[in-house]
């Protein structure tokens, strides 16, 4: 039955992040990947080179380093709707800075409910009871600048997943595993131009193996880069226009039957050439753009409205989908939602990502630096 319930849970998150499970590819707690807030997710899920809010800790964590102020932010999405079932994922993250610490410190909460599933005896498909299985993780970092352009933040996590309560009959491991990871990040964002361009790396998900069965199963967490751009396009008292790109890629080696896949400090390198050339490589790389338009000035009502793209090589996941996402900001108070379209693409109107819709709330305090409309300024 543990076996059972790990398989179920893989086959959920190889219909919507194709690119973890293909060609014997594989990794655990994928929940990790996932875009966590809905001002990204409104602009093709694209935010490693703007990273200007709390859920930079996801994007970019070095993002933060150019903020002040405080800020708590809150995420909630009903995932995988077209399948109808108990699924949702939340978000939840604060930052602050400390002149003591001379950068911010943050934190996150990150929580993927899978639902209820039905406990059986062993050999008997006759029900004996329920359980729940969830993924969840706890993020902590900080982020400070090198001189006036560049920014570096680092972020260490537990993550813990829970696919099953305990094992039955002779079935081996407990089907609840534990175990950390780190992040390490850079931005650079020339004061020369105004802070209106950045470039974002962001190597996330760095840590040992995780297991529920027995050690000699053990699958890798999913280790990503993420390179990222933001522009902005224009500006004046009252609107502005920010144009972002992102470019990933999973860095996991292949496995098969008589092979595992590399520990993670040696597939940062070896996952360029697994597949036997560079350029096969780079068609697993995923691309996302995204554009971003606000009305208003601070203290006043403000409006935003975002568009975005997302991309994935068909023969390497072949996921594509257009987003649309838009905020209403007052005060302290800022409201996001977005939307998620497959058939808008040209994708298959029954994907499970079909129709998925994020809502953010987040709440800003302090002395704030920033813009309003992202590229913080004044550090």
């Amino acid at each position: 039955m543990l076996k059972r319930t790990i398989i179920a849970a893989s086959l959920i998150f190889s219909l919507t992040l194709p690119t973890i499970i293909n060609a014997q590819i594989s990794t655990a707690v994928p929940f990790l990947l996932i875009a966590p807030d809905s001002r990204a997710g409104g602009m093709g899920e694209s935010g490693g080179g703007l990273a200007d809010n709390g859920a930079a800790i996801f994007w970019n964590p070095a993002g933060l380093a150019f903020l002040r102020g405080s800020e708590i932010q809150i995420t909630h999405s009903n995932w995988l709707p077209q399948f109808h079932l108990d699924l949702f994922y939340d978000y939840a993250t604060y930052r602050t800075y400390l002149d003591d610490l001379d950068g911010s410190i943050f934190a996150s909460i990150t929580y993927m409910n899978f639902g209820t599933f039905i406990r059986t005896g062993e050999g008997s498909p006759d029900p004996i009871g329920t359980f729940r299985s969830f993924d969840a993780a706890a993020t902590i970092g900080y982020a400070t600048t090198l001189g006036k352009d560049w920014g570096i933040g680092f972020n260490f996590r537990v993550i813990h997943s829970r696919l099953s309560e305990k094992p039955t009959g002779q079935e081996q491991g407990s089907g609840v595993a534990t175990t950390v990871s780190f992040d390490l990040a850079g931005m650079y964002r020339p004061e020369a131009l105004d802070n209106r361009f950045s470039v974002g790396l962001n190597i996330s998900n760095m840590g040992p193996k995780i297991y529920y069965i027995d050690q000699e199963q053990a699958d890798p967490l999913p280790t990503n880069m993420r390179l990222g751009f933001a522009g902005r396009l224009w500006e004046d008292d009252f609107n502005s226009l920010t144009l972002t790109a992102d470019f990933s890629k999973l860095l996991v080696t292949k496995r098969d039957s008589t092979t595992d896949s590399d520990p993670f400090y040696e597939a940062i390198f070896t996952s360029w050439t697994d597949d036997g050339s560079f350029s096969e490589e780079l068609k697993q790389i995923v691309s996302s753009f995204g554009l971003e338009y606000w009305y208003g000035q601070p203290g006043d009502f403000m409006f935003a409205a975002r568009a975005g793209y997302f991309y994935e090589d068909p023969h390497y996941g072949n996921r594509k989908f257009v987003t649309f996402g838009a905020s209403i900001r007052y005060d302290i108070y800022q409201f996001d939602f977005s939307y998620l379209s497959t058939t808008l693409a040209g994708g298959d109107e029954n994907h499970p990502l079909g129709e998925t819709l994020r809502f953010t709330v987040a709440f800003k305090w302090g002395n704030q630096n920033e813009t309003v409309r992202g590229f913080p300024k004044g550090i």
